[in-house]
């Protein structure tokens, strides 16, 4: 089985957020299964050097974007084992960050198009094509449309993973001739067309083969209006090919047995270990070494989806639950400003850290005891399964991935991982932390529930597993000619 990964970021190499954590990540687990994963990106100006330097050009070619003919290279490398190609262009590409500017609709529309040209040149033929979010979207547009007769593209299957449905890229309908050629025939509430624009993420809903989101209970939620970002009806239409995975973590990346960041390292069966690690971090933060009182983490954008305005509403009461915080993340103004004044006004409690840093971000978890996670919504939520992982309960609300995933504490009968709440309501998160902070004290109570959190299996194993699945029900599909 060949499979290419086609994706706008993936970690180590680049990455904003989950995507790049998932990209980067299950292609390992995939190729343990005997699965040949290979991954393609744009060649980012941010990419460090350490990781392209040995990169091989293993093929040139100008592409055509709409009447523009632009220069396009494939350089190769080798990381942990699974091959990466680089899309490259210096025009495109070679800028000082990775969204966010004007060009957006071209430089995908580019990126997709240079994924098909060069395929056929690069010494891999994969089966399946599985993209991941609107970045690489238009992929399958361009195999179901302009390559359908293709005698390498026209073959291939597609997978369109959605990350999260509400970043769309969505541009003005121009484009849809200037940059693709594609006719006006495509553009209809069937094809491309999202409320008199085009919308390169309903592209690969439309298009793709089979869709799959980043957990179950997200799967159902797309499906209606307040979730859906109006591509609920579509995604209901297309249920019968909607499966719902539930994303992992490297198990490899973070094991506090063997975490090279953390201060000290650790198990299940070690826990005054994490009590260490806890000491270290309220030290290197500036924040009173004081054991007996709950630290709390958030570790996260800095944006309105993360629930954050329900943690503005409360964080005074909060913070007189004799607790400390930290916060590590960057985001919108309002977020970043509110947590520096709580830091200003409350040294001895919150510390502030509004920027992003992997190594400091390994230390949170492995030094606190509890993981804020209040989203309005959230597709999967990659942090909560690190901070279980880490003996760091995480305090969630019910949604998406976080549902699926955090079992609230029942003191009745023994079981859970953490602490959660349904109503997206600033009081019923206090009431949670509150409840936390409660069960802190009960030092035998916590140290069980830290260990149950620990013994959870959250690898990609599982879910590498169930992708296996659907690649195979595609190529069976390729065989009989569907």
């Amino acid at each position: 089985m060949k499979v290419l990964f086609v994706a706008g970021e993936a970690f180590p190499f680049a990455k904003t957020g989950g995507l790049a954590d998932v990209v980067g990540s299950l292609p390992k687990y995939l190729r343990k299964l005997g699965v040949d994963v290979r991954v393609m990106i744009p060649k980012y100006g941010d990419i460090q050097d350490i990781y392209t330097e040995d990169a091989v050009t293993v093929h040139s070619r100008i592409v055509d974007v709409g009447w523009r003919h632009q220069y396009c290279g494939i350089q190769e490398v080798n990381y942990q084992g699974v091959p990466i190609y680089f899309v490259d262009n210096e025009y495109y590409f070679k800028r000082q960050g990775y969204y966010g500017f004007y060009d957006e609709a071209e430089r995908y529309a580019f990126f997709c198009r240079a994924v098909l040209d060069c395929l056929p040149h690069i010494h891999f033929i994969p089966q399946i094509i599985h993209c991941h979010d609107w970045h690489a979207g238009m992929v399958s547009a361009l195999i179901k449309t302009q390559y359908r007769y293709n005698a390498i593209c026209g073959r291939l299957k597609t997978i369109f993973t959605v990350h999260n449905l509400k970043y769309q890229g969505i541009f003005p309908h121009g484009i849809l001739w200037d940059l693709f050629r594609l006719s006006y025939e495509h553009f209809n509430a069937e094809g491309l067309e999202f409320y008199g624009d085009v919308s390169y993420l309903k592209a690969g809903l439309v298009y793709s083969d089979i869709i799959t989101t980043v957990s179950q209970n997200y799967m159902y939620e797309i499906q209606t209006p307040f979730y859906g970002e109006r591509l609920d009806g579509l995604l209901r239409r297309r249920s019968h090919e909607l499966y719902g995975i539930i994303n992992g973590i490297d198990y490899e990346e973070y094991n506090p047995l063997t975490d090279p960041h953390i201060f000290v390292n650790y198990n299940a069966d070690s826990l005054d270990k994490k009590l260490q690690n806890k000491a270290s971090l309220q030290q290197y933060l500036g924040l009173p070494e004081r054991p007996e009182i709950p630290l709390i983490a958030i570790v996260s954008r800095l944006v309105g989806q993360k629930g954050l305005d329900l943690v503005a509403r409360v964080l005074g009461e909060m913070l007189d639950l004799d607790v400390q915080l930290v916060v590590l993340g960057t985001g919108e103004a309002i977020y970043e400003n509110m947590f520096r004044n709580a830091a200003y006004w409350f040294p001895q409690k919150v510390s502030a850290n509004i920027y992003f840093d992997n190594s400091l971000a390994h230390r949170v978890y492995a030094g606190s005891d509890m993981l804020l996670v209040p989203s309005l919504f959230e597709p999967c939520g990659l942090s909560q399964l690190i901070a279980m992982r880490y003996g760091c309960l995480p305090v969630a609300r019910e949604t998406g991935g976080l549902k699926d995933t955090v079992l609230s504490y029942n003191e009745n009968t023994g079981e859970g991982n953490g602490f959660s709440f349904a109503n997206y309501n600033a009081h019923d998160m206090l009431y949670t932390v509150s409840r936390a902070v409660g069960f802190y004290k009960q030092q035998e109570v916590w140290q069980k529930i830290v260990r149950q959190s620990m013994s959870m299996d959250y690898s990609w194993d599982t879910s590498a597993q169930e992708y296996a699945k659907l690649y195979n029900i595609l190529a069976k599909r390729a065989q009989v000619g569907r």
